[in-house]
């Protein structure tokens, strides 16, 4: 089995040829009426160009039409409430790219989040409660990977079927009533700041940055795009296709047990209905973030970018007092044109022959 080990940024050099007569250290004439080619925002910032123009585009507009966008209280909630969507949208985008997709992760974030609450109630210390309620996602994380790799059952199916079981044992291990009562040590975790930035925000960036670095990096991240892109020949050319498999499930899995840990945290309390809906605002920042739903495309920071996007939207709407109603359309509308423009571009692509 092919070791995964840092993986090296290889050097290439093109080789070109040249014209008889034509000078040795020279550069070419360029072709009569050829034209220049233009590098664009798309060339620097990748797929996740269009993501950073709508941010930017956003950020300028709501700082003009409100004086309390740009606040640090309100910068502060603001980065409260992207940073669980942003971890948990990274762990969405892992399946994603392996032209998979995980619904269970709102429901697996309320299990989770309401698991450690009820360890703490019950006297067990705050680490081994978050070590608990982070494996308890991570397990059925790995179980909706053999569902998908064993079982043979199709993602959408496997982790629809998770959903369902996950939020029905939240229900029942609670009772449907809210877990309250846990430390103000463990309150502090998700509430509190280090120089002034919230350690929801610092976490939420760690994680990216690992993700970043994981799917750039190494080996297992080129696997990633390779099962992605078309599994028989991954399995051809050597990858463990089923292993990388079932490990990004794994993975979301437990950036969705982590993300309940925190959602805890923040609150204070374990909600056994929290995380619903989560999966799709998982997959919406995904998408606006340049993630194709057929697989090998996308990127750690364009999740980010679009689960930020999303709590631009929302934050901006509150401020403003926006018909809820409203955003929802609009990104409804964002994820439509992301989707539209990446088929756009796929298909020039094939035209053009590269």
């Amino acid at each position: 089995m092919p070791r995964m080990i840092w993986r090296e940024p290889i050097e290439t050099t093109t080789i070109t040829s040249k014209p008889p007569g034509g000078e040795a250290d020279g550069a070419s004439a360029p072709a009569p009426g050829a034209r220049r080619r233009v590098i664009t925002l798309g060339d620097i910032a990748g797929r996740e160009s269009g993501g950073l123009v709508v941010l930017l585009v956003a950020i300028g507009v709501l700082t003009l039409a409100s004086d309390e966008f740009l606040t640090g209280n309100n910068l502060a909630n603001l980065a409260r409430q992207v940073a669980i969507f942003a971890i948990i949208a990274v762990g969405q985008l892992l399946v994603i790219l392996t032209a998979g997709i995980d619904l269970s992760v709102g429901s697996v974030l309320g299990l989770s989040g309401a698991s450690t609450a009820q360890f703490l109630v019950a006297g067990v210390p705050i680490v081994p409660s978050i070590l608990l309620g982070v494996g308890i996602g991570t397990g059925l994380g790995a179980v909706n990977g053999l569902l998908v790799t064993r079982a043979l059952l199709p993602p959408f199916i496997a982790t629809l079927g998770m959903l369902g079981i996950a939020r029905g044992m939240v229900l029942l291990s609670t009772d449907a009533q809210t877990i309250q009562g846990v430390p103000d040590a463990f309150q502090a975790i998700a509430n509190g700041t280090v120089l002034g930035i919230p350690n929801l925000l610092i976490i939420a960036a760690a994680v990216t940055a690992v993700v970043w670095f994981v799917l750039t990096r190494t080996v297992f991240g080129r696997y990633i795009y390779a099962v992605g892109s078309n599994p028989e020949s991954a399995r051809l050319a050597g990858v463990p296709v089923r292993m990388v498999t079932i490990s990004v499930y794994l993975i979301s899995g437990l950036l969705a047990g982590l993300g309940g840990v925190l959602l805890a945290s923040r609150l204070g309390a374990g909600i056994p209905t929290a995380g619903t809906g989560f999966e799709l605002s998982a997959i919406a920042a995904c998408v606006i973030g340049g993630a194709s739903l057929f697989g090998a495309k996308g990127s750690a920071i364009g999740a980010a970018t679009g689960a930020l996007i999303m709590g631009v939207l929302n934050n901006g709407g509150n401020l403003l007092a926006i018909n809820a109603f409203y955003l929802q359309i609009a990104i409804g509308v964002l994820i439509l044109v992301a989707v539209g423009f990446d088929q756009l571009n796929t298909r020039r692509s094939a035209a053009g022959g590269g």
